[in-house]
């Protein structure tokens, strides 16, 4: 565990990767300040449980809503619960139409061959666009550029690309909200069942590269790793500063994490994307109100520079180290979005809709607005987003994210006016940010 800088936080324990995607958010009170006024997006969603997404293999960082508290049984739909495309660009304020024809990049773990039709489903519901390999919106390829990872056959292999397949399906869906004319590049990263944290970890950045190669504008990875020297200033980190292609990575699920924080979203050249609790609040200006989800992740790299960007009035806070996150959008599973999924290896028993949070939820939409933004040639890491912040972010002013026990009582995990821990500089209020 890398000790933090003098006048950092002390240590007050270790939460992202697998140990992270197994924990329970704290609950997020924030929301009683909110009243009646402010509602889910369905009722079909009130008084769920949620669960995580990764619960046997992997490093993904989602959590899918349950049937009830305390249950491990997804809630499944015939139609769509979740928000949707048009309710994310209502929220947001993107502009009508399909936006800019850039290319994102979800990286992901294990295979998943029907990954195309069920990406077909959710955007033909949605009216979008169809995205498909004959029209050239489409392209699924593994980590080092050629053919995509193929399907499991062992026991293991199944259960890994089933429950991780929900992961995926949930990126894409969310990259295609965010950048309805956008090309969808999916790479199928390596299945490390047995392999070590390290090596994981690596093979992301691998295939990084790959999406560099291949001309992403801007690439998700829904994933959070145990961070060490290796992984922070080692080769690996240079897979993780391409100019002019924006990296965006989950904050994790796990709420305030201290010193340090997961990997790669505490690198200082990606863009760490936070989370919110969406809700639907008629009766405002936007008809959305949203407040710090409890589940967003936020923290210190004890051993990194600040974000490229990042002013010292914000990485003080870590003793003037990488503080995160950056910015945010809708992350609780509670709001969450709606996501189609029939791709089930193992256990034969499809899910249909599904609703999906997490910080692998606002993850690959953030991926998405910065490649529908095509302001590009200036992204190195999130230094666009601290230009000129006044008017181009929803303030998130109410919640927190840390534990009952943790003790944090600063904007490290405390929303207020401005920048925080858990949302950033806030959500996207159009496109000026980006």
């Amino acid at each position: 565990m890398v000790a933090a800088a003098a006048g950092a936080l002390a240590v007050i324990g270790l939460l992202p990767g697998a140990a992270q995607a197994a924990s329970t958010p704290a609950p997020n009170v924030a929301s009683l300040h909110l009243g009646s006024a402010a509602t889910l997006p369905s009722a079909t969603l009130a008084g769920r449980g949620t669960a995580a997404v990764c619960k046997t293999y992997g490093h993904c960082v989602a959590r899918i809503l349950t049937v009830a508290p305390g249950s491990s049984k997804p809630l499944t739909t015939t139609v769509p619960a979740g928000y949707g495309p048009a309710d994310f660009a209502k929220a947001y304020g993107l502009p009508a139409g399909v936006g800019q024809k850039g290319t994102i990049a979800i990286l992901d773990e294990g295979a998943f061959p029907t990954l195309e039709s069920d990406l077909g489903i959710y955007r033909s519901t949605y009216g979008l666009p169809a995205c498909t390999t004959a029209n050239g919106c489409f392209k699924q390829v593994n980590e080092h550029g050629g053919a995509p990872l193929k399907a499991g056959t062992t026991a293991d292999e199944k259960i890994f690309d089933e429950e991780v397949g929900v992961e995926t399906t949930l990126d894409v869906d969310m990259a295609s909200s965010a950048c309805p004319g956008c090309n969808i590049l999916e790479i199928t990263v390596n299945r490390d069942i047995t392999a070590t944290n390290d090596v994981a970890a690596e093979d992301f950045g691998v295939a990084l590269d790959t999406a560099a190669k291949l001309g992403a504008s801007a690439a998700s990875i829904s994933y959070q790793f145990a961070p060490d020297a290796t992984l922070d200033l080692g080769p690996v980190a240079r897979d993780f500063f391409h100019p002019g292609m924006a990296i965006t990575a989950s904050s994790g699920d796990g709420g305030y994490e201290g010193t340090p924080d997961g990997w790669p979203q505490n690198l200082p050249t990606v863009t760490s994307v936070g989370g919110t609790s969406l809700y639907l609040t008629p009766s405002t200006t936007r008809g959305y109100t949203e407040v710090a989800w409890g589940g967003a992740g936020s923290g210190c790299a004890g051993d990194l520079p600040p974000a490229l960007g990042q002013p010292s009035s914000i990485s003080t806070l870590c003793g003037g180290h990488r503080t995160d996150s950056d910015v945010s959008a809708d992350a609780d599973p509670n709001t969450g979005a709606a996501v189609y999924d029939d791709y089930a290896p193992y256990s034969g028993e499809p899910y249909d809709w599904i609703v999906v949070g997490g910080t692998s939820e606002s993850s690959p939409f953030i991926a998405g607005v910065y490649a529908r933004a095509g302001n590009l040639t200036e992204v190195e890491g999130p230094s666009t987003l601290y230009a000129d912040p006044s008017t181009a972010f929803n303030d998130v002013v109410i919640g927190e994210n840390y534990p009952p026990n943790a003790g944090c009582s600063t904007a490290l995990c405390v929303s207020g006016p401005g920048w925080d821990g858990p949302t950033g500089l806030g959500t996207p209020n159009g496109l000026a940010g980006f």
